[in-house]
């Protein structure tokens, strides 16, 4: 073989290498690529509904119903929405209760949406055991007067109008709070009651409910699907 064809063949020697090297170098850098823009997109994904889950979280809450507490307005095995922005209050001395180390620092409470009203419906921790979530009625709010007198309910010497009680009066056991005669609501806590007076764990029983354990405000029947609806809130002293 002459030197000029031993340099053609070494040239197409090199040619074939080099194409080889790119045909199979080529395309896995190019497949690598689009492996990691699908586990950077996949990872993008489980962040935005992790976030996003605890953004609902802090806002709305489900809630079962058990028991019969709330009949004839809401149901044994009736799952609800809560919605937990509406009592949203904050501690304005609480930073400064921090720095000082000063419990007996009065409290400054603010409710950017409004406190409670007359005849919410609300969602709470029960004030003797935290773990158990309650809902009952508002009744009285703070400085109230409440009073229980013929099976008639009376909030500073006015008759309440119930009709979510279908004409169901309401007493007070001889051990419970309200048998002792008038009641005065205390700052920063609320008096409840069930709709089903007859059978209701609340305020006459257990006293007054604070505002700190509060959850948030019943807004919305969603199952079973033949009572869903938003649930009305009745201020049983506008209705005389």
């Amino acid at each position: 073989m002459q030197p000029w064809e031993h340099r053609e063949a070494d040239r197409q020697l090199l040619e074939l290498s080099t194409t080889q090297t790119l045909a199979t170098s080529g395309r896995p850098e190019g497949g690598l690529r689009n492996e990691q823009r699908l586990v950077k997109e996949v990872i993008e994904m489980l962040v935005f509904i992790v976030v996003l889950f605890f953004l609902v979280r802090g806002v709305v809450q489900n809630f079962l119903i058990e028991g019969m507490s709330m009949e004839p307005t809401l149901h044994d095995g009736q799952f609800i929405l809560v919605n937990k922005l509406a009592y949203t209050h904050f501690d304005l001395q609480a930073p400064e209760r921090f720095v000082t180390d000063d419990p007996q620092t009065p409290r400054d409470v603010v409710f950017p949406f409004g406190l409670p009203k007359y005849g919410d419906i609300v969602v709470f921790e029960y004030p003797n055991d935290i773990s158990k979530d309650y809902i009952k009625r508002v009744i009285g709010l703070p400085g109230d007067q409440v009073a229980i007198r013929d099976g008639v309910v009376f909030v500073n010497g006015q008759q309440l109008a119930e009709p979510y009680l279908n004409g169901a009066p309401t007493y007070c056991q001889f051990n419970e709070l309200c048998n002792a005669g008038e009641i005065v609501v205390p700052p920063g806590n609320l008096f409840v009651m069930g709709d089903n007076r007859e059978n209701s764990s609340d305020s006459r029983e257990w006293g007054m409910l604070p505002f700190d354990r509060i959850v948030g405000k019943a807004w919305f029947v969603y199952w079973p699907t033949e009572s869903m609806g938003p649930i009305e809130h009745f201020d049983p002293l506008l209705f005389q």
